[in-house]
């Protein structure tokens, strides 16, 4: 089956700040990043969407800019060589799973140099977290399937300030608005929402026109939402979702007038996310007990003509998953693969096309639960997706 998942207010409405995404880390803020992996994108500064990673390179950009874009995912998940052992200790194979989900992401980001001073100002709406999980409803072992749901938006106003030629800072506020939907048929409903109220810090350091780092820390809080909790021991109003902060440090060398190498290394702390809990509940509603995990990024740009520009990258994006996995979120190592192109059709307009295949390393889920008696999963899982992303950029 496939699943398509879009926000016709998101699209329609960008003007209006309405904007809802999904995916559960979600790497699309631009589709400039998507091009080379996300590789140098806490300092390179080529269009206003390096707000959204760093907001102290937002010194690098001289004019005012809005950036305005949209990544698809469409992914898939497999499940095989699935065995289900039900209350009654019954054991059966199940028959080969393929889940798709085909979602939208728009993003949306300005930033505005201050005239005759050394501040700069900008705003960003995109996603940093979400995921979409929904199994058949005639899924043989149901209190496994279900759907799993995290939307989130991030609505941000940072501030840079250039307090040398070579050194600027940022700071930026973090409205972050999310809803869950958990459903697990005759087992738990979840339906709630809430905002959390985060912030994030950064700094880039330009070495010379050629060379230059960038380093940025951006804190997420748990957040806290208010809806329907209904399980088997009782209903609640009130949900916690803890999210986990995130440090990315970046690079951009331009070795030669056409050639640029640039990379990321960032860091997750996913062990946070440790469990959903509820005030009126003493045991979890569902634990994960991730690990801290993060992505390494690799890129290259080629300046092919005074008008066009062309990039690649490569990320190894590390699996929170710890030795608690579930079937709700099947997750694993991941290889991205991307290439990317910018056109400026005229000196102030452009326009991002990004193109990438990312797929995870096959993975057991082993996954067991005691809500009615005790019934268990196993299943291995392959997870991929192809993503394109497509951005117009104009400087006033």
């Amino acid at each position: 089956m496939k699943k398509f998942t879009l926000s016709i207010v998101a699209i329609a409405c960008l003007s209006s700040f309405q904007v809802q995404s999904a995916g559960f880390q979600l790497n699309s803020q631009s589709a400039t990043g998507l091009g080379r992996a996300f590789s140098g994108d806490a300092i390179i500064a080529d269009n206003a969407a390096v707000i959204a990673k760093n907001a102290a390179a937002m010194s690098l950009l001289d004019s005012p800019t809005v950036s305005v874009g949209v990544i698809g995912i469409d992914s898939q998940v497999e499940l095989t060589d699935t065995l289900y052992t039900s209350s009654s200790s019954t054991t059966q194979p199940l028959d080969d799973t393929e889940l798709d989900n085909l979602t939208i992401v728009p993003n949306f980001h300005y930033v505005h140099p201050i005239e005759n001073s050394r501040w700069t100002l900008g705003a960003t709406i995109h996603s940093n977290f979400g995921t979409d999980v929904e199994f058949e409803q005639d899924f043989a072992a149901p209190e496994f399937g279900g759907k799993t749901s995290l939307t989130s938006v991030n609505f941000g106003a940072s501030a840079a300030y250039q307090a040398t030629d070579a050194l600027s800072i940022g700071l930026g506020i973090d409205i972050i608005y999310g809803k869950g939907e958990i459903s697990r048929p005759n087992l738990l409903n979840i339906d709630a929402d809430g905002t959390a109220v985060g912030f994030n810090v950064g700094m880039a350091y330009v070495i010379n026109e050629d060379n230059r780092l960038g380093l940025s820390y951006r804190y997420a809080p748990s957040l806290e939402a208010s809806g329907t909790v209904d399980q088997l021991t009782g209903q609640a109003t009130d949900l916690d979702v803890p999210l986990p902060d995130m440090i990315e440090f970046s690079g951009y060398h331009k070795l030669h007038n056409r050639f640029a190498v640039h990379y990321s290394l960032q860091y997750i702390t996913w062990s946070e996310f440790d469990a959903l809990t509820s005030p009126s509940f003493d045991d979890p509603i569902k634990e994960y007990q991730w690990k801290d995990a993060g992505h390494l990024s690799l890129g290259m740009t080629y300046y092919a003509q005074e008008n066009t520009e062309l990039r690649a990258g490569y990320m190894y994006d590390l699996s929170p998953v710890d030795e608690i996995n579930s079937l709700s979120i099947p997750d694993s190592d991941r290889h991205w693969f991307t290439v990317g192109a910018t056109h400026y059709f005229t000196k102030d307009l452009s326009v991002d096309f990004a193109l990438g295949y990312l797929f995870g390393e096959e993975t057991k889920i082993d996954e067991s639960m005691t809500i009615i008696g005790t019934s268990n999963i196993t299943a291995l899982t392959n997870n991929s997706a192809w993503l394109g992303g497509l951005q117009v950029n104009y400087r006033f």
